[in-house]
């Protein structure tokens, strides 16, 4: 009991001096700070430490336990679906068969007068002088007795019989020149022969036949490129006259299509 006043008269004394601010011997400070020290050791008691111990080693003994790795739920994989070789193949064919085969090419024929010297055909047609390239004739008529045929175009002449051959003849000036054509034209022309146009049943009505001539290349403005009136295939210079494309003409005339179509 003396021990605990001595003990509390020197805690009261220390804080006095800490507020008073107040210097006390450095024998005094430490023989308070030993005597608290022994106090606060008194009082604590041995069974915290074994709680302490016991739960530490709880502690070891859980972390030491080995860990169960969690599993996580297998996801199924789609397995790729393998479509066999022969239904590629069937599938590809299939797809080629529909698709149309692309077009021949155009196959450009090469005019036989196109190269060096050649010969013309030169005739009149109301005033109008035209010429077809003379390996591209296929004769020379008379006109004979026409028969007219209804459902035709307006230049569509009619059916002239030479020897049993058919043959459809055109009203040349009404299918080349059909802006110039009028009744008064009409009345004035004055048809005597039928030239035909290479191995087809179409014949051109004419007036009068002029000559045959030798031309060059050079005595030609061939036409450069296709356009209008494809049948034109250049201009004479010197005679300043139509030279005919048979060819282009003649599928023209098939078609039932005008000079200017």
């Amino acid at each position: 009991m003396s021990d605990l006043l001595a003990s509390h008269k020197v805690m009261r004394h220390y804080l006095n001096a800490l507020l008073t601010e107040e210097q006390e011997p450095e024998v005094v400070v430490t023989a308070v700070k030993k005597q608290q020290l022994n106090q606060l050791l008194s009082t604590v008691s041995a069974e915290p430490v074994k709680v302490a111990a016991k739960t530490m080693t709880q502690v070891v003994n859980k972390v030491a336990a080995p860990v169960q790795p969690t599993v996580a739920p297998a996801i199924p994989v789609a397995k790729p679906t393998v479509v066999p070789a022969q239904v590629v193949k069937a599938a590809v064919v299939a797809e080629i068969a529909k698709t149309p085969p692309p077009p021949p090419p155009a196959v450009v024929i090469e005019k036989a007068y196109r190269q060096g010297k050649f010969q013309a055909l030169f005739f009149e047609v109301a005033g109008l002088k035209v010429a077809l390239p003379l390996k591209e004739l296929g004769g020379i008529h008379k006109v004979v007795n026409i028969n007219t045929l209804p459902g035709k175009p307006d230049w569509y002449k009619g059916v002239m019989l030479y020897r049993e051959q058919k043959i459809n003849v055109v009203d040349t000036a009404k299918w080349v020149m059909p802006e110039k054509y009028d009744q008064q034209l009409s009345e004035k022309l004055d048809y005597q022969y039928v030239i035909m146009l290479g191995k087809s049943s179409w014949g051109l009505a004419c007036e009068a036949l002029i000559n045959t001539v030798t031309l060059e290349q050079d005595d030609v403005k061939w036409r450069a490129a296709e356009g209008k009136r494809p049948w034109l295939a250049g201009l004479i210079k010197q005679h300043m006259c139509a030279l005919l494309d048979v060819d282009a003409m003649i599928a023209l005339l098939a078609q039932g299509a005008g000079s200017s179509d």
